[in-house]
């Protein structure tokens, strides 16, 4: 819990956190870090007033570097010095109203790796008292976020409210190397890599409060590298698959330049379509292997030619698929659209499939 000039609110929320809401939550043993940056309200010398009442509340006090660095420090001692098994990032101005802790624990509990408060879930709701701007800009920044990197499934990807599993997920985060760590825009790359991580991410209903003291620090500028960071990462994220796309592109060319030589030369056209799609499959090896997936390349004579027998195999199914497909298209539309047949069977049919061997087989990552 990051409490720069918080005084206000943070003996407040200490009780209500100690006093009511963590005596509710049964099977975990739940502490409080406060980060604190030598607040000149004095907000750590309160935190430190109440450390001999609750042995579980901690302090960590450092150098102001902005929001995103007040939640990596806290993280990072949290998992070093606390050892806790997860990590939940909440705000001290009650926001997050502190009775939405428990279940948020209770569905770590239940098996998820990364929970989201979610204000735009059913039980999920934005402050009323908010103008019909400030919703407009909240909803509509969230969706942009959403489609940009493509998660339609989840509901609330700019949200504060999380908790995060330490073991296989926080742990494998450089935290250090976050986009944008002293702005708001660190969220969403740190949201980016937990939901990558997670074999289970779950949204819970968050009533999201409006401040009790002072006004939101959310800005324009805040805004402006948000939305930087979601494009970034959206781009990134698909980088392989527009390549994968491209060198695709690239033996549909091979493959349709074939079909015609070989058929010219006169063969029958099964083996038209299956000698022309083999050329377009060493293509595709070639340059997915120095391009696309570079970052997992087959490097050695030996291993090349044997990962290009393995590619031949898995490609099998490319070959079938074309080998059949095609010529059945041809009949049912004439010869001279086959770049219509072929257009559509490496679309629809062959893409997929390649793309799921490539990376569950060939060029796999653990």
């Amino acid at each position: 819990m990051p409490a720069y000039n918080e005084a206000e609110n943070i003996g407040r929320m200490i009780e209500a956190l100690f006093g009511e809401e963590f005596p509710k939550i049964k099977d975990a043993d739940m502490h409080l870090l406060i980060v604190d940056d030598y607040s000149p309200d004095g907000t750590g010398k309160k935190v430190e007033g109440y450390q001999s009442k609750y042995k579980n509340l901690h302090l960590l006090q450092k150098q102001k570097e902005g929001l995103g660095w007040a939640y990596i420090r806290g993280m990072q001692f949290a998992m070093e010095k606390l050892n806790a098994d997860a990590v939940m990032e909440m705000d001290a101005d009650f926001q997050h109203p502190p009775r939405f802790v428990k279940p948020m624990v209770e569905a770590y509990l239940s098996g998820a790796d990364y929970c989201i408060g979610s204000r735009y879930v059913k039980g999920g709701s934005v402050p009323k008292e908010w103008a019909l701007s400030r919703k407009a800009v909240s909803f509509f920044g969230n969706l942009f976020i959403r489609l940009v990197l493509l998660k339609p499934s989840l509901h609330d990807l700019t949200t504060g409210f999380r908790l995060t599993r330490v073991k296989g997920v926080l742990d494998k985060i450089k935290l250090e190397k976050l986009m944008e760590p002293t702005r708001f825009a660190y969220k969403v790359d740190l949201l980016y890599q937990s939901i990558k991580l997670s074999k289970k991410t779950v949204e819970v209903p968050l009533e999201f409060a409006p401040r009790t003291m002072e006004k939101s620090k959310f800005n324009p500028k805040e805004m402006i590298s948000t939305f930087k960071v979601a494009i970034i990462l959206g781009i990134k994220d698909k980088q392989k698959i527009i390549k994968f796309g491209i060198v695709g592109g690239t033996g549909f060319i091979v493959n349709f330049i074939f079909l015609r030589v070989f058929r010219n030369l006169g063969l029958t056209e099964v083996l038209v379509w299956l000698l022309s799609t083999e050329l377009a499959i060493f293509n595709n090896y070639i340059f997915n292997n120095i391009w696309t997936f570079k970052d997992s390349e087959i490097k050695g004579v030996k291993a090349i030619v044997l990962k290009f027998l393995q590619f031949n195999l898995t490609s099998a199914g490319a070959l079938i698929i074309q080998s059949i497909a095609g010529p059945i298209g041809t009949k049912l539309v004439g010869e001279k659209y086959d770049f219509l047949v072929l257009a559509f069977v490496v679309a629809f049919l062959v893409l997929p499939y390649n793309y799921l061997m490539y990376t569950k087989v060939i060029w796999k990552k653990k």
